[in-house]
């Protein structure tokens, strides 16, 4: 494997390459490397051959084919492919005239090579004779892309020798230069030039014979960029499957998903090794000893919708003919995978959060077979909690109803939902681990077990959130009175019998029995000896914060309160 994404890092885009020889387009460069990408892919379909040799185990004659069959085509045109890899210099200059072609590769342009070099040493020769005969100090001949080969010399030194010679033709007047033309090396420069054409004309010959060559086997070459692609991409998956210790899976044409320690392929990336939890699931779309539907319930954050991903992904990578993060895996060839996950809007359109949810609904009930995957996180959730529960269980119900349903996982807050399990025969409960940790936070397992969760946690979970204190304590006292069972209006009232926080005191009461301040409760609360240097620090800008907020911001207060004290001579 090493071997092979050494040999393709050699490889450049043959496909990207071949579009430009095609077209007549590709530089003496790209041809180039064209040529040798196409060497480098011969050399590993040698390595291939001797691979599919050494293949064991009981799926040794289908991989060795396998490995063949691309072996056959990355030879595509090794005879022009190896003839231009030898003619063109490693780093071809970008234009023809010299630069392009190793010496001894064409005669012609190895003659027209020699006639550039005769004429620029009698250029040479020309400019030390010329500074030999006017005594001009510091006399040189350059190139101008307007005037073409010139006679430089500075204007003070054309005093000194009396000045330039009679046959010299003034070019160019600089501030402190003087550029001439004479005769001979007019003459020199016409044969100069004559001779760099001879050897750009020959050069473009050459390499375009060389090319129309590898052109000339265009289907093959494309077949051996898409065998190159083909490996790097199964090489790739193989660097991935070895270096995150992934499995091979098992395809058939059942009905059947199991997996055996499943994980996020991503998530587990993102952290530490080791520190993400692996899930088994077991899904049957005929329901032969697995459910065709697993209710999923528990709190959020506890990774419900992780599970629900990372069995797409699992699924997906599969069936794309790559190894999988899980210990074992047996798949039944899903057809299509319809996810009902998230919440978003389309405004634009006049499409509510709650209307695109059903949009998205309506399509996988439409849609789904009995060889897809469906994946429903939280349906029902943007309406009323009776009319999300109702469309829920019918949904549920609806998946169920055949003979064979798609297998589904069915991720919900609903807890009446989870009935469903003993009054449907192919629908399981399963349940994401959390406990609380004794001082009214929550610990997340993020284990997948058998069965139903009891509660979702929302309070504790808005905790996590920094709600205020208060809030939580009235929601707390709230959610006992719904939990207390009965009809809606049974509720309603148990929920009017409990007056909120900051209800006015009843008549004739004591004035001393107004409601504390929820800031100075925090305060008094505060265990001051108990806490570090930084977290007292923290605690008391987590209370300014707060105390900020409901004074409201600096620009609303009285410009002199604020110039006399700040926050508390502003009467907060």
């Amino acid at each position: 494997r090493r071997a092979a994404r050494e040999a393709l890092g050699a490889a450049p885009d043959c496909e990207r390459l071949l579009a430009r020889l095609t077209a007549g387009l590709a530089r003496p460069a790209e041809l180039a490397a064209l040529a040798r990408g196409l060497l480098a892919a011969e050399a590993l379909a040698e390595r291939l051959d001797a691979e599919a040799g050494d293949v064991g185990g009981p799926q040794s004659a289908a991989q060795g084919g396998a490995l063949r069959a691309l072996s056959g085509r990355l030879r595509p045109a090794p005879d022009a492919a190896r003839a231009l890899a030898e003619a063109l210099v490693e780093r071809p200059e970008a234009a023809y005239g010299g630069g392009v072609l190793r010496p001894g590769a064409d005669p012609a342009v190895d003659a027209a090579a020699a006639q550039r070099a005769a004429a620029l040493e009698r250029l040479a020769a020309l400019e030390a004779q010329l500074r030999e005969e006017t005594a001009i100090e510091g006399l040189k001949l350059a190139y101008h892309r307007t005037w073409g080969y010139v006679i430089e010399a500075a204007r003070g030194r054309l005093g000194a020798a009396s000045g330039p010679p009679a046959d010299w033709e003034r070019r160019q007047s600089l501030r402190g230069v003087e550029r001439f033309s004479e005769p001979r090396l007019r003459a020199l420069a016409d044969e100069l030039e004559s001779a760099e054409q001879a050897l750009a004309a020959a050069e473009r010959a050459r390499v375009e014979a060389l090319a129309a060559a590898l052109a000339a086997q265009a289907a093959r070459i494309r077949a051996c960029a898409g065998a190159l692609a083909r490996l790097d991409a199964a090489a790739a998956l193989a660097d991935l499957a070895a270096e995150r210790g992934w499995t091979r899976p098992e395809l058939d044409t059942g009905l059947g998903l199991e997996i055996e320690a499943g994980r996020h392929p991503i998530v587990e990336a993102a952290g530490p090794p080791g520190a993400f939890a692996p899930n088994d699931l077991a899904l049957s779309a005929g329901g032969a000893g697995a459910p065709q539907l697993l209710l999923l319930t528990g709190p959020n954050m506890s990774g419900k919708s992780t599970y629900l991903r990372q069995t797409a992904l699992i699924v997906i990578l599969a069936q794309a003919g790559c190894f999988v993060p899980a210990e074992r895996a047996r798949i039944g060839i899903v057809d299509r995978i319809f996810a009902r996950v998230g919440a978003h809007d389309d405004l634009a359109a006049g499409r509510s959060t709650f209307l695109v949810e059903m949009l998205e609904t309506a399509r996988l009930l439409h849609g789904a077979g009995e060889r897809s995957l469906v994946l429903l996180d939280e349906i029902g959730r943007g309406t009323s909690t009776w009319d999300g529960l109702a469309i829920a269980q019918a949904v549920a119900e609806r998946l169920t109803a055949g003979r064979i349903g798609p297998r589904t996982l069915f991720a919900t807050h609903f807890q009446e939902l989870t009935a469903l399990a003993g009054a449907v025969e192919r629908v399981a409960n399963a349940a994401v681990a959390a406990e609380e940790d004794g001082r009214g936070g929550l610990r997340f397992l993020h284990r997948v077990r058998p069965g139903a969760a009891d509660r979702s946690w929302g309070v504790q979970v808005a905790a996590m959130a920094g709600l205020p204190r208060p809030v939580l304590e009235r929601a707390a006292e709230l959610l006992a009175a719904l939990e207390g069972g009965g009809a809606a209006a049974e509720r309603a009232e148990r929920l009017l019998a409990l007056p909120p926080p900051n209800a006015p005191a009843a008549a004739g009461a004591p004035s001393g029995d107004a409601l504390i301040d929820p800031l100075v409760e925090e305060l008094a609360g505060l265990d001051i000896d108990g806490l570090t240097p930084l977290e007292a620090i923290s605690a008391l800008y987590a209370l300014r914060e707060r105390a900020r907020l409901e004074l409201g911001p600096p620009a609303q207060l009285p410009l002199d309160a604020l110039q006399s004290g700040g926050w508390a001579a502003a009467g907060g």
